[in-house]
């Protein structure tokens, strides 16, 4: 049995080595100093331009170096900063490799909290910018500005808008995946967060904006419209199968969202996207 586990174990870390090999970033240029990266993770934004480089979100720690090879393809050098849209690990598990390359890494408040809590006060993980509200980032002849949403998809969402550029980078506020967003409840994250976040970025943007989704291809306003019309339906369908104080597992059992034929991801089934709307929707609201 123990051999078994074991050999189970150096297959898995084999599997992951190769899997790291086998992950291909891809590029898509949005604008002569933008460039979307696509890797395993959460979409990498690359800002590239006369005062250097510096991107937003760093997916995992194991594509560091293949990361690092597309962006000095786009430009030689190391990125000054790196922005996390929020703490997960499959945005920020770069970070300690990009600060050890020399990229100064910015967060909001909550992200700088839970990555200590996690990595502890002295880890290369931990931002060493963090912000309440939100910042701005006056670099490569454009002023970025990183604004905070307070309880969407977790209590540290950043979204980035290039005002010249007319592009924002969402994080994972937005799921571009044809489904429902992954609202982390654990993490403070919140139906109608989600919601307040899309409409403001709706009202920030135009026709042409181009939207980067945490997940999923490069979208823009009108498809960010019908993804708010999609949460919004959701989030009444729930409310209806909720009335009357029904249980959670009833309400699970009773599976609402499948008249929304959706396709879910296999992190995410159907079964945990109601859960954590039901979770989310009979909390008593958040104050800020």
């Amino acid at each position: 049995m123990i051999k078994k586990s074991l050999l189970a174990m150096v297959l898995t870390s084999l599997t992951a080595m190769s899997y790291a090999d086998e992950v291909q970033i891809k590029t898509e240029q949005l604008t002569d100093n933008l460039h979307v990266l696509f890797g395993q993770g959460g979409n990498i934004a690359a800002s590239v331009g006369d005062d250097g480089i510096y991107i937003i979100d760093d997916q995992f720690a194991k594509l560091s170096d293949k990361i690092k090879q597309t962006i000095s393809n786009l430009k030689p050098g190391s990125a000054e900063f790196v922005i996390n849209t929020h703490h997960h690990g499959d945005h920020t598990g770069g970070n300690e490799n990009f600060a050890n390359a020399g990229s100064h890494v910015i967060a909001h408040d909550n992200v700088h909290k839970r990555l200590v809590e996690k990595h502890g006060e002295d880890s290369k993980y931990v931002p060493v910018l963090s912000f309440s509200h939100n910042m701005s980032l006056h670099f490569n002849n454009e002023h970025a500005k990183i604004m905070h949403f307070a309880h969407a998809h977790t209590d540290g969402d950043a979204v980035v808008f290039f005002n010249k550029a007319n592009v924002v980078h969402m994080g994972d506020i937005y799921f571009n995946l044809g489904g429902l967003p992954f609202v982390d409840v654990e993490s403070g994250g919140s139906v109608d967060g989600v919601l307040a976040a899309v409409e403001a970025v709706i009202s920030h943007t135009d026709e042409q904006t181009k939207i980067i989704p945490g997940h999923g291809p490069v979208s823009n306003q009108k498809e960010l419209k019908q993804y708010h019309q999609l949460v919004t339906q959701a989030k009444e369908i729930m409310l209806t199968a909720m009335k009357g104080g029904a249980s959670e597992e009833a309400v699970v059992a009773a599976k609402p969202l499948s008249v929304l034929n959706l396709q879910y991801s296999g992190w995410l089934p159907e079964e945990r996207v109601t859960k954590l709307f039901y979770q989310s929707l009979s909390q008593k609201p958040h104050h800020h």
